[in-house]
């Protein structure tokens, strides 16, 4: 197995789906990426057992088609030192020994048996929908930071998503805060939800590209995504979503407008000094005054802004963890922010005053942190 490719193209290729690879596996053949040439095409594959990317390159000159394991890092480490130039790879199939040649000179190293490499899963009773690479990118961008991180609750560390034939949605929530994010612009031709982790929504976010068409196909245990030269297949979290419906409040007379970054920037000053455990700052909004307070009574720390704003509604006072409150004024993109309420003890709504896209809505949710 011979091939000719050029270091920076190698290099750009194996870094898209190095980020499948762990830093400590249970099995030594996960510290390698599989090398598969065949017919003048180089298949390169990462694996983590849960999620296997894969990306298509075309060396310059490839003879003697066959599969080898890399070591990972040894060959990551040595591309990010050269040039671009052509490589040489020349692969014994017996010994399974790499000689790499370039410019400067040459290098050895031993690969692995390509077969003790987990094989990536056959995906039977499909779906398949496709989607514009801008979709995912905003769904994955407006939803991930809501994932928890409760391992005794695996559902809630992922993302739902939910496809139909008028919308898709994606949901994620840690029962503190919760993102609704529809797309009426993207649909299924049948119903279906499943639960996508965190890594490779991570993944599909750091390789994505807006205008490139992804191919989405599915089962109840697996996914596939496919775009440009990669494909991405992940195991789906097992397990049943919780009623997201049921905590969103329907009616919520008290209706506040403000502005975004204005609204940010006070909550980012006055929760320096609340309760380093709570994280809790009040808001009190009475006419067309908000105050912003906060306070940590063990050490007699205390600041309070006020900002204008519109208001409709009985005067209220609320807290909230300041951390989501500015987690999500973070993902939202519109000059101003509406947050709904009803009582000081039910969730707050929070909503761009108005769509960047007239196809999407952005719906977020954060729970009260009760005031003493």
């Amino acid at each position: 197995m011979n091939f000719i490719i050029s270091s920076s193209t190698l290099l750009r290729n194996l870094q898209n789906i190095g980020g499948v690879l762990n830093s400590n596996n249970s099995l030594p053949i996960l510290d390698n990426f599989l090398f598969e040439l065949a017919g003048g095409q180089l298949t390169i594959s990462a694996s983590d057992l849960e999620n296997t990317m894969k990306t298509i390159v075309t060396p310059d000159e490839g003879k003697a088609d066959g599969r080898i394991a890399i070591p990972a890092k040894l060959l990551l480490d040595t591309l990010k030192n050269f040039s671009d130039q052509p490589l040489v790879f020349h692969i014994d199939s017996k010994t399974f020994g790499i000689e790499i040649s370039s410019d400067y000179g040459k290098y050895k190293l031993v690969g692995q048996n390509a077969d003790d490499f987990p094989k990536s899963p056959e995906i039977e009773k499909t779906n398949s929908i496709s989607i514009t690479g801008d979709v995912i990118a905003n769904a994955i961008d407006k939803t991930l930071f809501a994932t928890g991180n409760d391992e005794l609750r695996p559902v809630m560390s992922g993302v739902l998503c939910q496809f139909s034939s008028d919308n898709l949605t994606f949901v994620a929530t840690d029962a503190h805060k919760l993102v609704k994010y529809t797309r009426r612009d993207a649909t299924s031709p049948k119903n279906s939800d499943f639960i996508l982790p965190k890594k490779p929504l991570n993944l599909l976010k750091q390789n994505l590209n807006g205008d490139e068409q992804v191919e989405l196909t599915y089962n109840e245990t697996t996914v596939r995504f496919a775009f440009g030269n990669v494909e991405l297949t992940s195991r789906l979290i097992d397990g049943k979503y919780p009623n997201y419906e049921a905590v969103i409040p329907n009616e919520n007379p008290n209706v506040l407008t403000v502005d975004r970054l204005s609204f940010l920037n006070s909550i980012k000053r006055v929760s320096i000094f609340s309760n380093k455990t709570t994280h809790q700052v009040k808001l009190k909004v009475a006419g067309s005054e908000l105050s912003i307070s906060a306070e940590d009574l063990d050490f007699s720390n205390e600041a309070k802004e006020r900002l204008t704003c519109n208001y409709t509604g009985d005067d209220i006072e609320i807290g909230f963890n300041s951390k989501f409150i500015m987690e999500m004024l973070s993902h939202i993109s519109t000059q101003e922010v509406i947050l709904e309420m009803s009582e000081p003890n039910k969730a707050g709504i929070l909503l761009p005053s108005s769509n960047e896209n007239e196809n999407e809505d952005i719906l977020m949710l954060v729970m009260p942190v009760m005031i003493r």
